[in-house]
């Protein structure tokens, strides 16, 4: 009967190759107390699959955005038994997309016919900037694009004759905005939902985080559909808001239905609230003005009628 075959080890040279690191990394992990140090044979340092699996965590980690010391804070949780798979799970959810959108590709001819066929190196560069568009390695012709809808709005505004340079600055303006409203959505679930979990050392167990991060998926979409809601009730007021007086300022000085802005006597104002409620005071009042001014257009045409009748059969 054969026996297990013999656990494999590397010379520090062999584990930066099999890592796709470097010597001097593997070393600079050692001393920051990243990575374990290797085990002392005779006069080699021999290093193990644990050290693979470690080398290929901080890899994933760094990749993710995460500093050296934030990721020396996730080993010592797993070091000390806390549940580093648990707490990976947990990244992994936060980390993930957090829209429905897949992105697509675009070619710059392609690009270039969708905005006029014209074309602009410095709108590209722009766009590369912002993250609108990103540059393919080895594919200079082609773009990917994160997110197909902004590049559409883009498009759509261009094509309603809005600059692309306007665009792009509505765009920053509206992402610093934007980032605004996710940092204090962050604040407020922090605050009533996960403070528990970041700052509790007793719910920092694999259980705990996969507890968290299965809070993360049902409260991921909230934040969207809050602010689609509030964009819709917003855009809706304020649109309105802005077309009424645009309408108004641009009718002609001699259109009857012109407005102007007109003092109404305190007392009036408030007899008109308990008469019809808060809320349709302007209402009332333009209309019982509309209703005296025709009134007094029948009295004039009644009274001009009359005195031509009254002419006519004078003798």
């Amino acid at each position: 009967m054969t026996g297990a075959p013999p656990a494999r080890t590397y010379r520090i040279e062999d584990l930066a190759h099999h890592t796709a690191t470097t010597v001097r990394t593997i070393r600079a992990y050692q001393d920051r107390g990243l990575l374990p140090r290797p085990e002392r044979r005779g006069r080699a340092n021999v290093y193990s699959e644990a050290h693979v699996t470690r080398l290929h965590q901080i890899a994933h980690l760094l990749d993710r955005g995460y500093t050296l010391a934030s990721i020396k804070e996730l080993l010592e949780a797993w070091d000390t038994g806390r549940g580093l798979g648990g707490v990976l799970g947990l990244v992994t959810e936060v980390d993930g997309p957090w829209t429905d959108e897949r992105p697509d590709r675009v070619t710059r001819a392609e690009l270039d016919a969708r905005f006029g066929g014209t074309p602009d190196d410095d709108a590209v560069a722009e766009a590369v900037e912002l993250g609108v568009l990103e540059r393919i390695d080895g594919d200079p012709d082609t773009f990917l694009v994160p997110s197909p809808q902004e590049l559409s709005v883009a498009v759509e505004l261009h094509a309603a004759g809005v600059p692309l340079s306007a665009i792009s600055g509505h765009l920053r303006e509206l992402r610093g905005q934007v980032e605004h409203i996710a940092a204090r959505f962050l604040e407020f679930t922090t605050e009533y939902v996960f403070a528990r979990y970041l700052d509790d050392p007793g719910h920092r167990t694999d259980a705990h985080a996969a507890e968290a991060a299965s809070l993360v998926r049902r409260l991921r979409p909230l934040a969207q559909q809050t602010l689609e809601a509030e964009l819709a009730r917003a855009m809706r007021t304020l649109a309105t808001r802005h077309l009424r007086t645009h309408l108004v300022a641009e009718k002609p000085a001699d259109d009857p239905v012109a407005t102007r802005s007109v003092s109404v006597p305190a007392g009036v104002i408030a007899a008109v609230k308990r008469l019809v409620g808060p809320g349709h005071v302007s209402e009332f009042i333009a209309l019982a003005a509309e209703r005296e001014v025709r009134a007094r257009a029948l009295d004039r045409l009644s009274t001009d009628s009359f005195a031509a009748k009254e002419l006519r059969e004078s003798p």
